[in-house]
């Protein structure tokens, strides 16, 4: 002995003092922190792994404590203003059980607190209209996507009920919303499929778009903190095969214009207003996109070296020959603003689809689609047999090959010789003689 006296079941932070009490409410209020430590400890006799904890500062707690794997793991359970000493042994108990079964407390706990907080999240995501995420989406994402891929994603989820700009009647609401109107969290495989079955009939063509725009919106939420639990966690409800099935495979299109049909083409395109008439040859002349067209600027156009800077959405831009007859267009209309093609609000004019059918029915031919102009180039090039890399790289194609690629770097004039050929010949074929360089 030497010589000191120890209170039975106490033990002070660094000694080795092991002996127990029974903890009573007494010897709880009672216990207090001894001069010079930072904490004491308070050990029950009935549950061998509870303990009440006391620091310097007169803080109390009830605290587990046990070994796993050979180390020592402490668990705070609560203070003895909310809890009492039965309560404390029940829960000591309870994570004695765990260390049995050789599962850590600490890690149960931060499992039970991540499953809670998922399933918080879960129930607030379930309340969250999809037209709200989706307009988060669309602004989120805007800054990545091109103008045209931007509208898209306007258009198709538009309330409809707005007076037409032209004509009348009021615009028809988008295919999305009837999906967009509902919470985020109901938008299952099942309600895709009944989605498509509705719309297969009426505009497949546009349905096959809404759903690909879908599917990625699907994604963007799987990958988001805030959304990922809203959906159901078999997958993508965009990616459903029945919905595919439904809407069935895009068709090949083959309209364009054959030779025989440049002459009345010609005739009718002419006749109809000045901007649009431009806009429509120079879709045929050039073979570019129909939007990279419309979006022409006049900064874009120089007519001193003769070349026309096209924004590509594949390539970002490329340059290519302003042949003669394409300058005389372009050098015949106003300059309202900064488009070439512009209308009285100096904004591009909307894409004239209706007028480019509306010259083909009066020409007696075929429908021709703004995109069938430009498949139009590329099938009456082989005429003049203009290499195959000569047209691509006019029309912005990918390189299809590792020679195109690697080996082939064309310069302005090399594609000038050939696509004034090929606008000479076209021209030819419609009568009209092409003026001079």
């Amino acid at each position: 002995m030497d010589g000191k006296r120890t209170t039975p079941g106490f033990e002070s932070a660094g000694r080795g003092e092991r002996d127990r009490v029974r903890l009573t409410a007494g010897r709880v209020q009672g216990f207090a922190c001894p001069a010079g430590v930072q904490q004491a400890f308070l050990r029950d006799s009935e549950v061998p792994a509870l303990a009440l904890r006391v620091t310097a500062a007169g803080a109390k707690s009830y605290v587990f404590e046990s070994k796993l794997h050979r180390r020592t793991i402490r668990v705070t359970i609560g203070g003895p203003a909310h809890w009492s000493i039965e309560a404390a042994r029940v829960r000591a108990r309870e994570l004695a059980a765990l260390v049995d079964r050789g599962i850590d407390p600490r890690e149960e706990a931060e499992r039970l607190r991540r499953a809670a907080e998922a399933e918080r999240q879960r129930r607030a995501a379930a309340e969250v209209s999809a037209l709200a995420v989706w307009a988060q989406y669309c602004e989120e994402r805007r800054s990545a996507w091109g103008e045209r891929h931007y509208r898209d994603h306007q258009r198709l989820a538009q309330p409809g009920g707005q007076a037409r700009r032209r004509g009348q009647g009021t615009i028809a609401p988008g295919p999305l919303r009837e999906l967009l109107d509902r919470p985020l969290s109901s938008l299952t495989a099942e309600t895709v499929d009944a989605w498509a079955a509705r719309h297969a009939d009426e505009r497949p063509t546009v349905a096959r778009l809404a759903l690909r725009l879908l599917s990625a919106f699907f994604a963007w939420c799987k990958a988001h903190h805030d959304y990922r639990h809203a959906l159901p966690d078999e997958g993508n409800p965009a990616k459903s095969r029945k919905a595919r099935e439904t809407l069935g495979a895009p068709k090949a299109k083959t309209d364009a214009l054959q030779r025989e049909q440049l002459a009345p083409w010609f005739a009718a395109v002419r006749a109809l207003d000045p901007v649009i008439a431009a806009y429509l040859q120079t879709l045929l002349l050039t073979g570019a996109r129909p939007g990279e067209v419309l979006m022409l600027g006049w900064s874009d156009v120089d007519f001193k070296w003769r070349s026309l800077t096209i924004r590509d959405k594949v390539e970002g831009e490329r340059v290519i020959p302003l042949t003669p007859y394409v300058a005389s267009l372009l050098a015949r209309l106003p300059r309202r603003g900064p488009y070439v093609f512009s209308g009285q609000s100096q904004d591009p004019v909307a894409a004239p689809n209706r007028q480019a059918l509306r010259a083909c029915a009066c020409a007696g031919i075929p429908p021709v689609t703004l995109h069938g102009l430009r498949r139009s180039f590329g099938t009456l090039a082989e005429w003049v047999e203009v290499p195959s890399g000569i047209v691509a790289q006019i029309m912005g194609h990918k390189p299809s090959a590792t020679a195109e690629k690697h080996y082939r770097v064309r310069p302005l004039d090399l594609l000038r010789l050939w696509h004034v050929r090929i606008e000479a010949w076209i021209l030819e074929q419609a009568g009209i003689e092409q003026p001079a360089a």
